[in-house]
């Protein structure tokens, strides 16, 4: 049983007790829920959405608030003009494990 889960612009993979490192979310609560469901496989019937199925939740627990990636250098240059510029750039990530995929029953 898996899901494609989209968050931030980017799709991923997700199965019960599976870790992400996402884009820095900012939550003041352990648990988090995504309804940003784009496709649903539990062995037997898949379920596409457009763009997202409806009733379908996923329950994540932040492992990791705050996690810095590696170090990037962004280096601009403009040849025989003397215009040399050197930036670097860390990104924030935040780690969530996977606990529960489920559909929310109406009534």
């Amino acid at each position: 049983m898996y899901a494609i889960l989209d968050l931030g612009g980017k799709q991923y993979k997700i199965e019960k007790g599976s870790r992400l490192l996402v884009d820095h979310l900012v939550s003041e609560k352990d648990e988090i829920e995504f309804k940003s469901v784009v496709m649903f496989n539990n062995g037997k019937n898949v379920k596409v959405g457009k763009p997202y199925i409806e009733n379908m939740v996923v329950k994540a627990k932040i492992v990791n608030p705050l996690l810095k990636g590696e170090k990037l250098t962004v280096y601009k240059y403009k040849a025989k003009t003397g215009y040399r510029r050197k930036k670097g750039f860390r990104p924030t990530y935040t780690e969530i494990e996977i606990i529960d995929l489920t559909e929310e029953k109406e009534g």
